[in-house]
């Protein structure tokens, strides 16, 4: 295997293992732009993983999967929203309540919905990588990048469309502006309530994404295992990225990049000098180094994590 090879599948990998944690930033970019902390990315992304895996068994298209995991996504992300936004709840003890919430209710659901299984069948029908004519044969970018499972295009328009929607259009604005001052945005007609409803539940359906995308292209069925920290480390990415949809895209690929070494440890015989498990802890050794500092300090929107009440300055 050549030095070109090898950053090929290097670069292939990191756009595989990243795309997930792409779709659960800017989920959580959403959220949090409006003023809502949302922890609960883990959770979304479980939930995504369960319905895709299970709609697809059923049904068998992972396109109608992917389209059920969004929705039943923003839906369950309306528990978040009520908790935060209508009764003022702490967000951050909501977020973790519905990660334990989805992380206990999946699997009870997978244990009666397959006789006692701990997991789903394996998904004879899931998303298969796909090439862009032309493109896919330029050497060495070409089968890195534009041979991908289909999730991963999805997932990079989306960047490019969230970076539309919240900096070019009105709806953005008004968006950014609950999440930075909201009472001055009450004063000017913007329905803080509604903004931060649907910051959030946009946020619940591109988290849930994130997990489908997990369950019907890398593992093929769901377990207790399938997310195994991702909504976490999506949320260090849209720290890292600064609140940014770029910013975010391009944390999300160091972190995924993190998670390609591990089968390239493995192709070179390298668990003789390096531990797998050591492997294994990359990504979360990075997501503490990163939110311990190391990258410099963030800030994010100034009322983000800030009940609101009407009337109040």
């Amino acid at each position: 295997m050549d030095i070109l090879n090898i950053i090929s599948d290097l670069l292939h990998n990191t756009i595989v293992f990243s795309t997930a944690l792409i779709f659960a930033s800017l989920g959580g970019l959403f959220s949090e732009r409006s003023g809502v902390v949302n922890i609960a990315l883990e959770g979304l992304m479980i939930v995504g993983a369960f319905t895709s895996a299970v709609v697809t068994y059923f049904v068998g298209s992972p396109w109608v999967g992917f389209i059920a995991a969004a929705f039943v996504g923003l839906i369950f992300s309306l528990l978040h929203a009520v908790a935060s936004v209508t009764f003022r709840a702490d967000q951050v003890v909501s977020g973790v309540a519905l990660n334990f919430l989805a992380a206990g209710a999946t699997v009870y659901l997978v244990k009666i919905i397959f006789d006692g299984a701990g997991q789903t069948k394996t998904l004879t029908t899931v998303f298969n990588k796909v090439s862009i004519p032309i493109l896919s044969d330029i050497p060495i970018l070409g089968k890195a990048v534009f041979v991908a499972y289909p999730t991963s295009f999805v997932a990079f328009i989306l960047v490019g469309l969230s970076y539309f929607v919240l900096f070019k259009t009105p709806f953005g604005l008004r968006l950014r502006s609950v999440g930075e001052h909201p009472s001055a945005a009450d004063t000017m007609g913007i329905n803080v309530y509604r903004m931060r409803y649907i910051g959030v539940m946009i946020s619940g359906a591109l988290a849930a994404m994130g997990g489908a995308t997990i369950a019907l292209t890398t593992t093929s069925n769901f377990s207790h295992n399938t997310v195994s920290g991702q909504g976490f480390i999506a949320l260090a990415a849209l720290i890292f990225g600064k609140w940014h949809p770029v910013g975010a895209m391009s944390a999300a690929l160091f972190f995924g990049l993190a998670y390609s070494l591990n089968p390239l440890v493995q192709v070179f015989g390298l668990t003789k000098y390096i531990p797998v498990d050591f492997v294994y802890m990359l990504p979360y050794i990075l997501t503490i180094l990163v939110l311990a500092g190391i990258v410099g300090k963030a800030v994010g929107p100034a009322s983000v994590g800030k009940p609101y009440e009407k009337g109040q300055r």
